[in-house]
């Protein structure tokens, strides 16, 4: 997927967001990562659900779990089996819920988000590190592989926490 450019724009746009971001942003950033790089869907040319995310794509059963063709009647609800949930909830792809959407990390994820491209994904990944408050802006420079700060930034000493000098 690196070879995709944007796809490495929207995995860069989150690297930059969480450079200065407080810690319950970076919780929130890491919660769009996960539904997004590593589980999630994006809309095909054909219409059909594809998988972008590794751990999606490293998964056959999950792969299928998530991607399966399924009719508007289908039941949701949870198998009397294995207690996993019979269809995923697929939610148009939005940051903002994406950033307080929490997943399991040991069985198939009951939501997924689902982007109309890569391209949509990485703009609407974009303009919500954008609103995200944080004490400077920082931008990559892809001519000069650079990242460039917006205002001096002073650089800590020693661990943060640590009361020893």
């Amino acid at each position: 997927m690196f070879v995709d450019r944007d796809f490495c724009d929207f995995s860069q746009e989150i690297g930059l967001a969480s450079l200065g971001a407080s810690d319950e942003d970076i919780l929130k950033l890491a919660r769009c990562y996960w539904h997004s790089v590593e589980f999630g869907l994006c809309r095909g040319e054909d219409g059909t659900h594809k998988a972008y995310g590794a751990g999606l794509l490293s998964s056959f059963g999950e792969l299928e779990y998530a991607c399966k063709e399924r009719s508007a009647d289908e039941p949701y609800g949870v198998g009397e089996e294995d207690g996993m949930p019979l269809r995923p909830v697929i939610k148009p792809w939005d940051p903002a819920v994406a950033a307080l959407q929490d997943f399991p990390i040991t069985t198939y994820q009951p939501v997924y988000f689902l982007a109309e491209s890569l391209q949509d994904a990485k703009l609407k990944m974009r303009k919500y590190c954008e609103d995200l408050p944080r004490p400077f802006f920082a931008l990559y420079n892809a001519q000069t592989e650079t990242v460039f700060i917006d205002r001096p930034v002073r650089r800590a000493r020693g661990i943060p926490g640590d009361s020893e000098k």
